[in-house]
């Protein structure tokens, strides 16, 4: 596996995952953070956009997914994003970092992420 890496931060978008009747209704915030693993050897010595991934698929794939696939869970979403961004030809591995910006948890002004890295 190579150790090179295309890092994507704040790749934001509105979805209506949770868990709380409200979150499925009124929708909220979510930010994504993804580092992709490619060998980018081949790109670097040729300046070719075939020879690397085109990131805009992965942020494409990440926006499409939280607008349009509600779950119950945060957990699951991201497990959805890895998987269908390790379909995307040369990344041989992925880490998600999903962040709900605005919880509805009362008295609480943080924020939630799951952070999952596929395959391990």
């Amino acid at each position: 596996m190579s150790s090179d890496r295309i890092h994507l931060t704040n790749i934001r978008a509105y979805g209506y995952t949770g868990a709380l009747p409200e979150e499925t209704v009124l929708g909220q915030w979510f930010s994504v953070d993804l580092t992709l693993w490619v060998d980018i050897a081949a790109a670097g010595a040729s300046d070719r956009l075939e020879e690397t991934v085109d990131y805009r698929d992965a942020i494409a794939i990440v926006k499409t997914t939280i607008q349009t696939q509600p779950y119950a869970l945060i957990e699951r979403l991201a497990t959805v994003i890895s998987e269908q961004v390790l379909a995307l030809p040369r990344i041989s591995q992925v880490r998600v970092k999903l962040t709900k910006e605005a919880a509805p948890i009362p008295d609480f002004g943080g924020q939630i992420a799951i952070d999952i890295t596929r395959p391990e």
